[in-house]
């Protein structure tokens, strides 16, 4: 078993099926896992909201 890295986050969601078979239908034409399809539609709209309202600071924890 994997001990995961304290830098990252785990995140589950619930998604229906049609939404589920769609993601990896796109994921694998992009040629990336359903986990890094998701990754990188969240940088992307991360982003496109700094572009728009500025850069979110993250201070340290």
């Amino acid at each position: 078993m994997k001990i995961p890295d304290e830098k990252n986050k785990h995140l589950g969601i619930r998604i229906d099926e049609d939404t589920h078979f769609k993601l990896h239908y796109i994921s694998r034409y992009e040629g990336r896992s359903a986990n890094g399809e998701i990754l990188f539609l969240v940088r992307k709209a991360i982003a496109e909201f700094e572009e728009k309202h500025g850069e979110i600071t993250v201070s340290e924890r």
